[in-house]
């Protein structure tokens, strides 16, 4: 799978890539749909997808993706375990999708 962040990254260009946190989320997103149940991603697939100088998006990814897990959305772990998104924690991360939400729920995701 080619990675648009192999040919200059889908943020490149733009005004304020790390400010873009919906197109973040929506990156996020897509690629824990791709991975799949029980399987998880690195942050770091994500901000190489998007920009270049990926390290520079590392903390926005990790901020994004706390929010995606409050919102029941993704799931954090750490060394196998469920992360609280709001607890402070060091050190390597993995991204899944969450359970299956309520049928009540959409999804739709809202960027201030």
């Amino acid at each position: 799978m080619q990675r648009s962040g192999t040919t200059g990254g889908a943020l490149n260009g733009a005004t304020d890539p790390v400010g873009d946190n919906a197109m973040i989320a929506r990156e996020l997103l897509a690629q824990v749909a791709v991975r799949g149940a029980g399987r998880s991603i690195c942050p770091s697939e994500v901000a190489r997808a998007l920009v270049t100088d990926w390290r520079a998006l590392m903390p926005r990814v990790q901020e994004v993706a706390r929010q995606l897990a409050r919102d029941g959305l993704v799931v954090i772990t750490q060394g196998g375990e469920k992360r609280d998104p709001n607890a402070d924690w060091r050190g390597p991360i993995r991204l899944a999708q969450a359970p299956e939400r309520s049928a009540g729920s959409n999804g739709a995701i809202c960027w201030p």
